[in-house]
């Protein structure tokens, strides 16, 4: 496969991780949020577990010391992220949410700044100034007399928090796959595990037998595009795309999510565009790109997606 052709691969990535926005709107409107995490991962383990049997059958069982990372992934990135996913789009718009997911990859730059000593160019600090000014005037629409009364809409500050929490899977992610002799594929498929088995009891506790008599179709096929599209064959993309272009190169294809979503809201779910919402959502691209742009002169920080 060329590069050419892993690249053409992301973009189609980027409009499966663009469509979870619109199936996870579709959703909330008939699951309860952790119910959707829960199935959510529930349909995509008998796939992302034959892809780890095939791909890599000798890591099919992590052994003891592996598992503690692989459990606090799994609850840090996957249970905590889609449960405030799906939580938020009950009082956000599709929209929103995606474009302050979008911010992913420059909260993880921050915090690796931050935390973990990584290298930030002033050209980086302007990107992180320029997304986080980006999705404030998103939220805010412009509107100086909101700005001045500012009040984070409820279900944007769930999903800033998701993506706090998916910045910090992602940060230590790679450190506990070279520490712990983790490959990406062990990683995908024990912590899709660990939030289906975490999600047990808060399934139990929104009491299944009051919507589950009153699903539709629509419900069902929602959450089974999120676990095949958006979720394994996003993460199964995304991998061959990192071994391939490397991650900089991979996280760069983040910036489309937020365009394929605002296109396929407008035209499907018929959520409205406003001219200040585009501008900020150029900004916002246009910040988080140089954030994350890999630069020659030091080792660029590697982002993974919680778009899937």
């Amino acid at each position: 496969m060329s590069d050419k052709q892993v690249r053409l691969l992301m973009v189609l990535t980027s409009i499966l991780w663009s469509g979870a926005f619109i199936t996870g709107k579709f959703s909330v409107q008939e699951f309860p949020p952790f119910a959707l995490t829960f199935f959510r991962f529930l349909f995509a383990l008998p796939f992302i577990f034959t892809i780890l049997y095939l791909k890599e059958p000798k890591n099919l069982f992590p052994h003891g010391k592996q598992w503690p990372p692989l459990l606090f992934l799994g609850f840090i990135g996957t249970f905590c992220y889609h449960a405030l996913f799906f939580t938020s789009l009950n009082y956000t718009t599709a929209i929103n949410s995606s474009l302050i997911g979008a911010i992913n990859p420059m909260v993880t730059a921050l915090l690796a700044a931050a935390f973990f000593s990584e290298h930030l160019t002033p050209l980086r600090i302007v990107g992180i100034f320029l997304s986080f000014g980006g999705v404030f005037l998103f939220i805010t629409n412009g509107d100086m007399l909101l700005i001045s009364q500012f009040q984070m809409n409820h279900g944007d500050f769930l999903m800033l928090i998701g993506v706090f929490c998916f910045s910090l899977y992602s940060l230590l992610s790679r450190r506990y796959m070279k520490h712990y002799q983790l490959t990406p594929f062990m990683v995908i498929a024990y912590t899709f595990l660990t939030c289906v088995v975490i999600s047990i009891p808060f399934v139990i506790w929104e009491n299944p037998s009051s919507y589950l008599s009153t699903t539709t179709a629509r419900g069902w096929l929602s959450i089974l595009y999120m676990s095949v599209f958006a979720s394994v064959l996003g993460y199964l993309f995304q991998a061959i795309a990192i071994q391939r272009i490397g991650a900089p190169g991979t996280a760069v294809f983040i910036n489309l999510v937020p365009i394929f979503t605002i296109i396929q809201s407008v035209t499907i779910l018929g959520e409205t565009i406003t001219l200040i919402k585009l501008i900020c959502a150029a900004i916002v691209i246009i910040g988080v790109y140089l954030a994350t742009r890999p630069e020659s002169s030091n080792n660029p920080i590697k982002v993974q997606s919680q778009f899937s």
